[in-house]
């Protein structure tokens, strides 16, 4: 009796029909954790310009804001601005030179690949800051009524909020208390229609 090393073909096809089945049966969810990942790693990613910027104001003794701008062909980028004038940091006092950029603009590495501002498609969320309410969804980057997240020499801030999607269904909330400067990150469960920590 001859012994056979190796596999036969039809013992290959099989092996490989059940690779190709698993395959198929966890990619779903392999894509799935995939696009949560990048939406949190947007979110800390902001977590961290917002902390930098109230870091930065306590070290100067100054006023310090952080301006997010959205280039035409989608990339992102942020500016620290320190307060020139006494008054705050403010858009027109950017524009007229006033209130001086404090480092050059930088690039947010992790929007991109379906994952930017905004919010996804269908009903709109319940306010994380008056769940009673629906979400008023024009503007995915507020600070009051303004687009710039401003920090006290005290550490205090002006509260608002960053709203991140993958354009599909998720939903995340990078949110700044006043009093404190304390950010956070909310995930909007649409299921349940709560946001949690």
């Amino acid at each position: 009796m001859t012994h056979s090393k190796g596999f036969q073909l039809a013992e290959l096809s099989v092996v490989l029909a059940v690779l190709v089945l698993m395959v198929l049966i966890g990619a779903p969810s392999l894509f799935q954790s995939t696009a949560d990942m990048r939406l949190h790693l947007a979110a800390y990613e902001l977590v961290g310009v917002l902390r930098l910027a109230r870091s930065s104001a306590l070290r100067l003794d100054a006023n310090v804001a952080v301006k997010f701008r959205t280039a035409p062909n989608g990339t992102v980028t942020f500016t620290l601005y320190r307060d020139g004038d006494g008054d705050g940091v403010l858009n027109r006092d950017i524009d007229t030179g006033v209130d001086p950029q404090i480092e050059p603009p930088r690039r947010l590495a992790h929007l991109g690949r379906g994952v930017g501002f905004g919010f996804p498609p269908g009903p709109p969320a319940p306010d994380p800051s008056s769940p009673g309410h629906p979400l008023n969804q024009s503007d995915p980057i507020r600070f009051n009524t303004s687009d710039l997240a401003s920090f006290s020499s005290l550490g205090t801030s002006t509260p608002g909020s960053l709203y991140l999607t993958d354009g599909v269904k998720r939903l995340l909330a990078v949110r700044v208390a006043n009093r404190a400067g304390k950010v956070r990150v909310l995930t909007y469960v649409p299921e349940r229609r709560i946001w949690r920590d």
